[in-house]
């Protein structure tokens, strides 16, 4: 008997599974999730950089430190004295406006920014480009060169020879605090058109063809297709931009101190110049753990936000 004869009648002798008798279907083997064990060394680096220096400090905003001699209890001395402070209160309501404003002038622009590098075009590349050169720069570096420029003796006003461009932008109390703001954005802009820019070019092109087809403009489909579309990326830049304007501080700092007089010492500032300045350490606890509970309410709230209008969407298909 040949070879193939042999391998012939070997198969035709082997009994068929029993799945392939019985016409059942086979077995499949179910697939367990990833080992929760993976996570842990991220739950341990979690713990002891985040969980336990946060705990040390609410614990450092019950007592009395100068940074030298021994801690003393006070309990809610710390809390009493900064909430009836009205330098608090000040450096609370300078923290909002920032948050406000920034929101306001940099959710538009970055939008319309993300939605024109998002579109094919020969020099859309290059502009990209230029648009996120900011985000190369330390907001230190960015900080001295805007105190540079803004100058009223060597700045833009000397170099133009533009006599509204001579005022003193950082000297003065009225206008300082939106010069900041201006500076602020120009540095995260480049940031927040990067993600709508993602964005848009998850969208599908076949709505942006069947709107052209039914004659729809840009206008229209921009307010119909892409703003519809980008309402989760808006959720999450609005996040990050919201809870990342509690954490502005070096910009500011080299920028203005904090000054003219009380003009932006935001609450992050505030909590370093009670702590490195006053050598209360107790009272800058104190408002680093407003700082964490403010940025922890707004993210839940926004969460909660992103998932309620997930959930409608879901009921009104």
């Amino acid at each position: 008997m040949s070879t193939e004869r042999a391998t012939v009648v070997l198969t035709e002798d082997r009994p068929a599974p029993a799945s392939k008798r019985s016409g059942a279907a086979p077995r499949v083997r179910g697939r367990t999730g990833p080992s929760p064990l993976l996570a842990a060394p991220a739950l341990v680096l979690f713990g002891v950089f985040a969980l336990v220096p946060l705990a040390g400090v609410v614990v450092l905003s019950l007592m009395k430190w100068d940074g030298v001699a021994d801690p003393a209890w006070t309990g809610l001395g710390n809390w009493t004295a900064a909430l009836s402070d009205p330098a608090t209160g000040h450096a609370i309501w300078l923290s909002v406006q920032v948050m406000v404003f920034s929101w306001l002038f940099q959710t538009p622009v970055s939008l319309l920014l993300g939605v024109l590098i998002a579109r094919r075009g020969r020099y859309r590349a290059v502009l990209g480009v230029l648009y996120f050169l900011p985000m190369l720069l330390s907001s230190a570096a960015i900080a001295i060169a805007f105190k540079a420029l803004l100058d009223p003796n060597f700045g833009l006003s000397r170099a133009f020879g533009a006599n509204w461009l001579s005022q003193d932008w950082l000297g003065d109390p009225s206008i300082t605090l939106y010069v900041v703001i201006f500076v602020i954005a120009w540095q995260f802009v480049p940031f927040h058109t990067l993600l709508y820019q993602a964005g848009v070019r998850q969208i599908p092109a076949q709505l942006y063809e069947a709107a052209q087809l039914d004659g729809a403009g840009v206008v229209r489909q921009f307010f119909h297709i892409t703003l519809p579309q980008l309402r989760y990326t808006i959720i999450t830049s609005s996040t990050l931009m919201l809870v990342g304007s509690l954490t502005y501080f070096d910009l500011v700092f080299v920028l203005t101190s904090g000054g003219p007089g009380n003009a932006t010492r935001f609450l992050p500032l505030d909590m370093y110049l009670n702590g490195f300045s006053n050598n209360d350490m107790g009272r800058a606890s104190t408002l680093a753990v407003l700082l964490v509970v403010a940025g922890l309410a707004l993210s839940l709230g926004l969460a909660r936000l992103a998932n309620f209008s997930r959930g409608s969407q879901l009921e009104g298909s």
